[in-house]
């Protein structure tokens, strides 16, 4: 797995946390726990996985249940980015029933959700073995949810792009259309960005490539939709002048094709929109 990730602080993502719990718990708390569990009442529970799969939201699902109560004892048995097999023990929960109860379904959402991405990430990430291209993801995410799910991709192995529009200058067709051309957004982009602001622009044919290195200004190109006889010819043509990344209809069966072009980077929207949450279950 990737070892390039560190955890967050937890008042990092404790708002966002705290957020689906309020959203769960509503004005009432939990009625049912509430009316037939006693609270003297106390138990131990284990979170489990039912597939197979890479680790994560473990620190997001020990916020929950912490939020809910902070006196719970939690161990956290498989760390986010480990590998995890069906039957898999990844946290045990002791403390109160009631509190363990009230926070499960927001951890479970949260855990599952992430472990998919991770999960996702990995598979994505083991079709580029042996060559030099990292896979990296999108601003596709789920609106509220970016920084846990980019912080999943970075447990499965993969790498982040920007995580908004603020903090790179990334020119798309419709930026191009809009000032005049490439030469005219690239010029425009050099005049205005501070010497720590990375410049990436998108391309889809190597007629704007070749403009593009002329012209000067960007430190990623972006090739957009290429097939792979056409992508191999902009990855040659951008070696020694900008970083390549590939992009567009980046689906799993066509990574290795693509990493094999020696592209640097492949970007996915799909690692974040389309991982399917992995199966996770407390048991009592």
């Amino acid at each position: 797995m990737s070892t390039q990730f560190a955890t967050l602080p937890d008042l990092i993502l404790e708002p966002m946390v705290r957020a689906a719990l309020m959203e769960d718990l509503g004005q009432n708390g939990d009625i049912t726990t509430r009316a037939v569990i006693p609270a003297s009442a106390t138990y131990s529970a284990r979170l489990n996985t039912r597939e197979d799969g890479v680790v994560s939201g473990m620190q997001i699902a020990r916020i929950a249940f912490h939020l809910v109560d902070a006196g719970l004892k939690i161990e956290t048995l498989l760390a986010d980015g480990s590998p995890c097999k069906k039957g898999d023990t990844l946290m045990t929960i002791e403390g109160s029933a009631a509190s363990i109860l009230s926070g499960e379904r927001v951890a479970l959402n949260f855990a599952g959700r992430l472990t998919g991405i991770a999960t996702l990430t990995a598979a994505f990430a083991a079709e580029t073995r042996g060559t030099g291209t990292r896979i990296t993801c999108t601003r596709k995410t789920t609106p509220g949810l970016r920084i846990a799910e980019k912080q999943a991709v970075l447990h499965g192995g993969g790498y982040n792009h920007r995580f908004g529009l603020s903090d790179a200058i990334l020119i798309k067709d419709n930026h191009i259309a809009a000032a005049g051309g490439v030469k005219a957004v690239l010029e425009a982009a050099k005049a205005s960005v501070s010497h720590m602001m990375k410049v990436e622009i998108e391309v889809d044919t190597l007629d704007q490539l070749a403009e593009v290195i002329a012209t000067g200004g960007a430190d990623v190109v972006l090739l957009d939709n290429m097939d792979t006889p056409t992508l191999a010819k902009a990855v040659e043509m951008a070696k020694g002048h900008v970083v390549s990344e590939a992009s567009g209809n980046m689906r799993l069966e066509r990574i290795a094709e693509v990493a094999a072009t020696g592209v640097d980077y492949i970007s996915s929207g799909a690692l974040t929109h389309s991982a399917r949450t992995l199966d996770l279950g407390l048991d009592f």
